[in-house]
This record gives C-alpha cells, sequence and structure tokens, in this order.
C-alpha cells in the first residue's frame, strides 16, 4: 500500500533523528565495554547497533530488504559493495560475518563514534595520499584476514547516485591477490530507495544481490575491477523498479 506523501515525510524525519540519537547513545556503552571485551566479542554489539536502525527503518519508513544470489564462501574474505547510499553501511554489519571496513580517516574524528570505529579494528586511510593509502590498506588487511576477519571495501571511494559510478581504486584487489583471498561483489539498489544526499526515504525492498566469488590471483588489477564493476553496474540496472 502506497503510503501518504506526508507520512512518508514524518517516518524519514523520525528514522533521521533516531540513527544521530541512537548512535551517539549507543557509542558510549559500547566504548566501555570495549575496554574489557577481546575484539572477536565486540562485534556482536556493532551489529545489533546495525540491526536495531534496519528495524526502525522498516517500521518508520516501510523499507525492507531481501538478499539473493551466491552463498558466501566458506573463510574470510574481501568484499566490493556498491556505494549508493547510508543504508549499505548499516546492512554489511548484519548481512557478512565479523568484518572490519576500509574507511575515509575523518570519521574517526568523530567525537565519542570515532573511538568506537577505532575499538573495531577499522582500516582508516587519507584517501588523498595515494600509494600510502593502497599500501596501508594491503598490509592492515592481510592482518584482519589472518585475524579471521571480512574486509569491506567500498571500490568506488564515495557514494554514487543510482546509474553512476567511477573507476573502482586498486587496493581491494591487490590485497584480495596478495592474501590469497577472494572478492565478492555486491550489488543493490538502495540508493533508489534512500538517496545519498536526500532525507525522505522511499518504502519498498531493498533487492542485495551478492555476486560470485572471484578470484585475485594472476590478475592485473585494473583489468579485474572493470570486470567486476561491470557486473555491478549491470546488476544494478535490473534491480531499479519501473
Amino acid at each position: 500500500m502506497r503510503r501518504p506523501a506526508a507520512l512518508q515525510f514524518a517516518g524519514s524525519l523520525f528514522f533521521t533523528g533516531f540513527l544521530f540519537v541512537w548512535t551517539f547513545c549507543y557509542a558510549i556503552p559500547f566504548v566501555l565495554a570495549c575496554l574489557v571485551l577481546p575484539f572477536p566479542r565486540r562485534f556482536p554489539l556493532a551489529r545489533g547497533w546495525a540491526a536495531t536502525l534496519l528495524w526502525v527503518l522498516k517500521w518508520s519508513c516501510g523499507l525492507d530488504y531481501r538478499v539473493e544470489g551466491a552463498a558466501l564462501p566458506e573463510g574470510c574474505h574481501i568484499a566490493f559493495w556498491k556505494h549508493s547510499s547510508s543504508w549499505e553501511t548499516m546492512a554489511m554489519m548484519v548481512l557478512f560475518p565479523r568484518q572490519v571496513w576500509v574507511l575515509k580517516r575523518e570519521l574517526i574524528w568523530i567525537p565519542v563514534v570515532g573511538i568506537a570505529v577505532r575499538q573495531m579494528h577499522a582500516i582508516a586511510i587519507d584517501r588523498k595520499a595515494g600509494h600510502t593509502a593502497v599500501s596501508q590498506v594491503i598490509e592492515q588487511g592481510k592482518d584482519r584476514l589472518a585475524e579471521g576477519d571480512w574486509v569491506m571495501i567500498f571500490p568506488e571511494g564515495t557514494r554514487m547516485p543510482p546509474g553512476e559510478t567511477r573507476r573502482y581504486g586498486v587496493s581491494g584487489t591487490l590485497l584480495a591477490a596478495a592474501a590469497g583471498k577472494l572478492i565478492v561483489p555486491v550489488a543493490h539498489n538502495a540508493g533508489h530507495y534512500w538517496p545519498r544526499r536526500g532525507l525522505m526515504k522511499k518504502p519498498g525492498t531493498v533487492r542485495v544481490v551478492i555476486g560470485a566469488p572471484v578470484a585475485a590471483a594472476g590478475r592485473e588489477a585494473r583489468a579485474l575491477n572493470e570486470e567486476i564493476s561491470a557486473w555491478v553496474e549491470a546488476t544494478v540496472k535490473t534491480l531499479m523498479p519501473g
């Protein structure tokens, strides 16, 4: 059933406020818990934060999700997520096993929240640092994979509007090759329902498609990225309503 525009706006406004309040309030006990909990036991707390937000999003905005596609391979690997919304930053915590994230270093400067992000062993990079940032992802990523964590990467580097993309960064592909791991591409249409700079969230169901794992060993990074990007963008097109 289609929701009245006023009700959808009210729900979107409520969720936006809840997102900020919940995040800052949750970060304080989370940071305190991390003082006594080893890293493997911290991730369920992060997943609880994200799962709560997805539930409130469904309740307030009528926005749900479903997962399709390939099963995740055994072990820990590198996931390439399409980045078109804030939705996937939450969903990945619920849909994938224990993980760390490659993210821009500015996020660790946010009061309280930044401390929580650091406690989750995130790989925080300076996106303007070029080869230094790539080396950082490879070296720290290999350590995280050895500890049994998935590495979550937005290879486009920033949120892109539906129908648009940019050249993938090579750090994730080089990491997969260096560590002997697989790349799992993830396509979705969250950008249609939750635009990157929009307050309004559209009701509906975000479709998430997990692609077949891809081996990076022996492949040229740019060519492999183009292959994965082509699959992701073609899949996203098939997911767009209308």
